[in-house]
């Protein structure tokens, strides 16, 4: 579990699309260096996110980029180690440099889609962000004032629009442009995408309590509608 607090920037110095060591198991191994201060006392098996995600394994290769376009050799690269097992987000981290001890949300390191990014507006000494994810459908869980984890950082959505020609945006003022890779990236490129798992979580929770009531044989906002114009009839 991840709260999408960038603690350091590394460099991918090295990429193996097909690692056949016991420890690649036939995936895509990375070698990224300048990152000392989060392996003070890391220690083999633990998690640490790079680019938001946890793992190079084929089904994963599709839905990130830590393997496509500018995630070649030198390219820089984010990185979050793992909460420990006590700790929630919004808690100071025990371990680390302790940048920020307010958190943000709970991040899982596992990338939804990627998003490529239409456009960079400067705004003051902020830059606005318009992405547009390559799954459209994840827009349904992204809302305005909420949190959605790009490249493993953590940020508020400032706008959304549905539909197939869909997009969101995200401002990053000048303090955050420094402590991740997203911000330099330019109109085309792609960013790793993670939603948060809250909107899934109650999705999933009101689809089967509406499948309860009406037997799953309508659509959801058509239960909804139909159950409360009963209940106002009624009264």
């Amino acid at each position: 579990m991840f709260t999408g607090l960038v603690e350091t920037i590394g460099t991918v110095s090295s990429l193996e699309p097909l690692d056949t060591s016991a420890s690649g198991g036939g995936g895509t191994s990375l070698t990224i260096t300048n990152c000392e201060e989060i392996l003070t006392d890391a220690h083999l098996g633990d998690s640490i996110a790079v680019n938001g995600t946890l793992n190079l394994s084929n089904s994963n290769r599709l839905r990130q980029n830590l393997v496509q376009g500018r995630r070649g050799p030198r390219n820089p690269a984010s990185h979050e180690p793992r909460l420990p097992e006590h700790q929630l987000p919004g808690e100071p981290r025990a371990r680390g440099p302790q940048r920020n001890p307010h958190g943000r949300h709970f991040v899982q390191g596992h990338v939804d889609t990627i998003a490529t990014i239409l456009s960079v507006t400067p705004d003051s000494n902020a830059l606005v962000l318009r992405l547009q994810p390559r799954d459209r459908g994840v827009l349904r869980y992204i809302v305005e004032k909420g949190y959605v984890t790009l490249d493993g950082a953590s940020l508020t959505v400032t706008k959304v629009v549905d539909g197939e020609e869909g997009y969101f945006e995200i401002m990053l003022i000048a303090y955050t442009q420094e402590k991740i890779v997203t911000a330099s990236k330019k109109v085309g490129e792609d960013v790793n995408v993670e939603i948060d798992i809250v909107g899934k979580y109650v999705e999933k929770s009101v689809q089967s309590y509406f499948a309860g009531v009406g037997g799953g044989d309508f659509a959801i906002l058509e239960k909804m509608v139909s159950r409360i114009v009963e209940e106002k009839l009624k009264k």
